[in-house]
């Protein structure tokens, strides 16, 4: 239940926060929701993850599907990849990276600051 949460937190905020700020605030999002609602470090890499390189995947792909692979056919051509559907791949996993990432560094920042007090 608690790791439901926290995807949903994570994929619903960070899509908000793109909105109104820069990319990076997918990093902060999962940072603070990864201090508020404890887990075990490697599932909080994981959740984060798994939230955001879902996110940043279906985005890429609808504006894909919505755009008919222009950009993506384009992007594809400038990096030497043949598959086009690859882009979308590695746009997911950057996502899925900082997220991860972002949430490692709240769950271990908070157990940093519990030592401390």
């Amino acid at each position: 239940m608690k790791v439901l949460l926290k995807i949903a937190l994570m994929i619903a905020l960070s899509y908000l926060g793109q909105l109104i700020f820069p990319w990076w605030i997918i990093a902060v999002v999962t940072l603070i929701i990864a201090m508020i609602i404890k887990s075990k470090p490697f599932t909080d890499f994981l959740i984060g993850f798994l939230s955001l390189a879902i996110l940043w995947g279906v985005i890429a792909w609808y504006l894909d599907f919505n755009t008919n692979s222009i950009l993506t056919v384009k992007m594809a051509a400038l990096f030497s990849v043949e598959n086009s559907s690859i882009m979308i791949l590695v746009t997911g996993l950057i996502g899925g990276l900082v997220g991860g990432f972002g949430a490692l560094t709240g769950n271990l920042l908070r157990n940093i600051l519990n030592e401390r007090i």
